[in-house]
């Protein structure tokens, strides 16, 4: 913003700008021109001064006139050297007013008031050496006060434009700055969301064809209609895993009418989903106590069926024979409660070190998936051992009326 205001560009460093150059030439023509009318005028005056002293007042002035090309470098320096060379010099006096625009414009009060006062003293000092009989000095005094009162109002008033100008385009640029930092976070949380919707899709639909191709593997020789039962379910569950990774690519083509999707499951489906667990050999005991599910909100009645999945899934993975008691209630206005729980397998398979044929490999993840959705549903997650060694899954979802 300095930069700015000192009349240097971004990317340009000191440089003058094609504007600049413009301004400038204009600027020191329109000053050498003033001061030689104004000098013409005083060789008219009765009583001019000699002419050698009018032809160096010339020098000093034009070299006054001249110097006005150095005022976005130095304007403080330049408004008190011509300040004080208009003290003597007719013909610098243009060229000390322009200077002291430029400070006006370019510093602050103090600064400008410095150079203000010390402008009206070279203008009193000028009258003391050169009176005009046709004003008195009080005349003369008040003339200066409000012509350059005008010039620093001007240059004030111009400074203050530019510095809003600075600020707004600064204003800007950080605007378009957090504007791509928001997009980039949407992105990321577009991705976790994804992510999690994956890992619960798929470690459901996984884990029972692993649980029964370990079955399989295990009991080669088995009763032939049940291996075969034991490969159809395999069979299916690895159609529904590609069918459910479908819908969650699916998101990624989502168009802005939100076509491209299919529809995500919700509480209604959580009958279908325990049903398909109890079809894979999983002991489910399930109690709904929810009078009526199609008023649960979208959002909640996905996530209650992400726990259930997760909850079913774990159970199978490190409790595998266990009994699973699930169980869903709540009401308009008190939240949804679910609760998962499972009875130590016939199988600990929690152990690191354990390395039997049959253990289903967990990422970790899952619960930690499942903590951030119930936090961005509003609601909160518990989940540890029990005293008699049960693992329990309970979650409270906001259900507002």
């Amino acid at each position: 913003m300095v930069r700015a205001l000192d009349g240097h560009h971004e990317g340009r460093g000191p440089g003058r700008s094609a504007r600049d150059w413009i301004v400038d030439v204009g600027v020191v023509v329109l000053v050498v021109i003033v001061g030689l009318v104004s000098l013409g005028v005083e060789s008219r005056r009765p009583g001019a001064l000699p002419d050698a002293v009018l032809l160096g007042d010339l020098i000093v002035g034009s070299a006054a006139c001249l110097a006005v090309w150095l005022r976005r470098r130095w304007p403080v320096e330049l408004a008190v050297v011509l300040s004080i060379v208009a003290s003597f010099s007719v013909m610098a006096g243009g060229a000390a007013l322009v200077a002291l625009f430029t400070v006006a414009a370019h510093r602050r009060w103090p600064t400008v008031g410095a150079v203000w006062v010390l402008f009206v003293m070279g203008v009193a000092a000028f009258y003391t050496m050169r009176p005009d009989p046709d004003l008195s000095f009080i005349s003369v005094l008040a003339l200066c006060l409000v012509a350059t009162a005008a010039v620093v109002a001007w240059g004030m008033f111009v400074g203050a434009r530019r510095q809003l100008i600075a600020t707004l385009r600064d204003r800007a640029r950080r605007a378009e700055t957090e504007q791509q930092l928001q997009i980039e976070q949407a992105r990321q949380a577009e991705r976790a969301q994804i992510a999690r919707e994956m890992h619960d899709v798929l470690a459901h639909r996984l884990s029972l064809v692993s649980m029964h191709a370990g079955a399989l593997e295990f009991r080669p020789n088995a009763d032939p209609v049940a291996l075969s039962r034991a490969a159809g379910v395999i069979r299916e569950n690895a159609h529904l895993a590609l069918q459910d990774l479908r819908e969650v690519i699916g998101v990624l083509r989502e168009g802005p009418d939100g076509s491209g999707s299919r529809p995500q499951p919700t509480l209604a489906d959580l009958p279908a989903l325990v049903a398909e667990s109890r079809a894979a050999g999983v002991r489910v005991r399930a109690d709904y106590r929810v009078q009526d599910v199609a008023q649960v909100p979208t959002v909640t009645g996905r996530s209650a069926y992400r726990i259930v999945q997760e909850g079913l899934t774990n159970a199978r993975k490190h409790a595998a024979g266990a009994l699973v008691d699930v169980v869903v209630e709540g009401a308009s206005g008190s939240g949804l409660t679910v609760e998962v729980r499972n009875s130590p397998g016939a199988v600990d398979t929690r152990r690191s070190d354990q390395q039997g044929e049959g253990v289903i490999p967990g990422g970790g993840t899952g619960l930690i998936g499942l903590s951030e959705r119930a936090a961005l549903a509003g609601g909160r997650l518990e989940h540890g051992f029990t005293g008699g060694g049960d693992f329990h899954l309970r979650a409270w979802l906001p259900w507002p009326t």
